[in-house]
């Protein structure tokens, strides 16, 4: 029985798989070339981490050694990650390459001499080379490779009138396998070969994920309620790894009756554990970079709630966050903006970030106090909740923003830190009670809504943080769209700012009922001082 892959290429015969044919296609061709007798592309295959690029790679050299008139081979570089001699490099990947094409012993002492080895007195016919994990190797490894790569590819364009067999150097075309450094978007020389041609790896489709827990269906005779596929792809937007990984928890590690369908309810459970309870990683990495001194301020920015960041790709950190996985593309007729990749890592950014700076509290309330007006056993005080959270932030205020990040360009305090302080307060003022407290993000970005169930009911807390009259009035019908997307007849729209008089709160918390979907939207503000 087939398993779900959760870290590494997939095994046709051994996991479940979505054939990704027209990918593996496209990475044929190119390094085939569109007329082989002239030659094949140099491309890079780019994405970030867990997306398949090795594997679809893989799949591509399988189908290009069906042709004898070439010799293919693949090497993976990981292992030469903290090499930091350049020629020792060299020597390395040209034994290795020597040991797969049975060369005879050819001397490669230096990076000056790796030419040597696609020679044409040397190769027995042209080559098709692919490098995986090329953006391991230390940055020397990486220019100096390059500049060999593109000497060779420049001297046979130039080698016009001879077929791909005759020209000086038989390395026929490569592919250089990674996430960054030599790859078109990152690279601040251009494309390394002076052409732009490339492989990107997407996520998988909706109807693909939906394809993969098919076949697990099928094969297993389990059903999985549908509620719960898609979910999945809402959670994940189909990346491998991460879906993959769902897939192996759902499937496997919690799945203790094969007889009965997986439920929604089973997937809460699992889900809650992903997030809260077991290693990834895939998302260590996400987080290792995101937490970075150069990248972690643009993060944090990304969680305000204000405006939408344009994407540009000769921006350097939205760049590296892009290629590391950490942000995606979010397109908009003619715009494209920065979003999350996906609800499940921005939570777990989200919740590092909050667990960073704040713990969970103590001292919330006196501990012989009457809550009665806040919570009670079957009902929850949202408005009295939020007073609560006002009064405990402007008395402790010092202390709220003592260690908290501010922007270098006004010192100002991050939005997003009252986010996470605010989080982390409900969390703790509601522990006693077992309530169940979530971010959620539904649109990647621009958006922070808090999820609070208790006594069979939910409660819908849309964070925003007041700007002006104008996007006050717009984001009345957006909370209400919203509530109604949660199947509840009322929200809370929750307005932070740095001071609101008597008269303005009386002016601005207002109910709204919206006409299209009939949710009330409660506003309330929340005044946090000085920022």
């Amino acid at each position: 029985m087939r398993k779900f892959s959760s870290y590494g290429p997939v095994d046709r015969d051994l996991h479940y798989y979505v054939p990704r044919q027209e990918l593996i296609d496209g990475a044929f061709q190119q390094l085939l070339g569109d007329n082989p007798n002239k030659g094949g592309h140099y491309i890079t295959v780019w994405a970030s981490r867990q997306t398949g690029k090795s594997w679809i790679m893989r799949e591509a050299f399988l189908a290009l050694k069906q042709d004898t008139e070439f010799d293919v081979v693949i090497l993976s570089l990981q292992n030469l990650a903290e090499v930091t001699d350049v020629n020792r490099v060299a020597q390395l990947v040209a034994r290795e390459l020597m040991e797969k094409l049975s060369l005879e012993d050819l001397t490669i002492n230096t990076l000056e001499d790796v030419h040597l080895l696609f020679k044409g007195e040397i190769l027995k016919k042209p080559l098709i080379l692919i490098l995986d994990e090329f953006d391991a190797l230390q940055p020397a490894a990486i220019a100096g490779l390059v500049g060999v790569f593109r000497h060779i590819y420049i001297t046979r364009q130039n080698q016009v009138d001879k077929s791909t067999g005759e020209k000086d150097y038989l390395l026929h075309s490569m592919a250089l396998i990674g996430v960054r450094t030599v790859l078109g978007i990152e690279n601040m020389r251009g494309s390394p070969f002076n052409v732009q041609r490339s492989v990107h790896i997407p996520n998988l489709t909706h109807e693909e994920v939906i394809e993969l827990f098919n076949w697990y269906q099928q094969e297993r005779e389990q059903t999985i309620e549908p509620n719960v596929v898609e979910r999945i792809w809402y959670e994940f937007q189909g990346q491998p790894g991460l879906t993959g990984w769902i897939g192996e928890l759902l499937t496997e590690t919690y799945n203790q009756a094969l007889d009965k369908p997986i439920t929604i309810a089973q997937f809460e459970e699992v889900y809650a554990d992903a997030l809260n309870l077991l290693p990834n990683n895939n998302i260590l990495n996400l987080i290792s970079k995101a937490k970075q001194a150069l990248y972690k301020p643009f993060v944090l920015e990304l969680f305000q709630t204000k405006k939408k960041i344009k994407f540009t790709y000769h921006d350097p950190i939205i760049n590296f966050l892009y290629m590391n996985g950490v942000i995606s593309v979010e397109h908009k007729s003619l715009a494209n903006y920065v979003k999350f990749p996906c609800p499940y890592v921005q939570k777990q950014l989200f919740n590092y970030f909050a667990r960073e700076l704040y713990q969970e509290m103590d001292g919330l309330y006196d501990p012989f106090e009457d809550l009665s007006d806040t919570i009670t056993d079957d009902n929850l005080n949202i408005p009295q909740l939020l007073k609560r959270y006002e009064q405990y932030l402007q008395a402790n205020r010092e202390m709220v923003l003592k260690n908290a990040p501010r922007r270098k360009d006004d010192l100002r305090v991050y939005e997003a830190v009252f986010h996470f302080h605010f989080y982390l307060y409900l969390v703790s003022f509601l522990r006693s009670y077992k309530v169940e407290v979530h971010p959620e993000f539904p649109t990647g970005n621009g958006s922070i809504d808090l999820l609070i169930r208790h006594a069979g009911q939910l409660f819908g807390l849309e964070l925003k943080s007041f700007a002006d009259k104008r996007q006050y009035r717009d984001a009345l019908p957006q909370a209400a769209k919203y509530g109604q997307q949660l199947g509840v007849t009322s929200v809370w729209l929750v307005l932070f700012v740095e001071a609101v008089d008597d008269e303005n709160r009386q002016r601005f918390e207002i109910d709204y009922t919206d006409n299209k979907t009939g949710v009330t939207v409660h506003p309330q503000f929340v005044q946090t001082g000085k920022m």
